[in-house]
């Protein structure tokens, strides 16, 4: 995965912290537990605000489904 697999990184994310409302995530945990997720391969500072807003938003989606 890389920063830009937004709906990837987001349906990841719910499986792995599904007891977590994403619209509560500091950007700083986002972009640690995005790192930490298997099969994230990607530069670590190549991640923006925009990019981890991109994330949240796709995550809250994901999460009410």
């Amino acid at each position: 995965m890389k920063w830009t697999d937004v709906q990837e990184i987001a349906m990841a994310l719910t499986d792995k912290h599904s007891g977590i409302d994403p619209q509560y995530v500091r950007f700083t945990d986002l972009h640690r537990w995005v790192t930490e997720l298997e099969g994230f391969d990607d530069d670590p500072n190549r991640s923006s605000e925009k990019i981890l807003e991109a994330i949240q938003l796709a995550w809250i989606e994901d999460a009410a489904e």
